[in-house]
């Protein structure tokens, strides 16, 4: 099992903490919020790595 650790560790924890941020903050339904936030949780790099490929977007980039 990969181990990440110091600097590396805080990094991939304040990314999966925007992208939880950015989640709950977007226009789509509450069952695809918990979902992708459950993926974020579950796989922190690649769930990262997925959302920001293609997940929700917040509100404010839809302005």
């Amino acid at each position: 099992m990969l181990e990440i650790s110091g600097l590396g560790g805080l990094i991939i924890l304040a990314l999966d903490i925007w992208a939880i941020v950015s989640i709950i903050g977007s226009a789509t339904s509450t069952g695809k919020k918990v979902l992708w936030v459950l993926l974020v949780l579950i796989l922190p790099i690649v769930g990262f790595l997925i959302w920001l490929l293609a997940g929700p977007r917040s509100r404010a980039s839809h302005v």
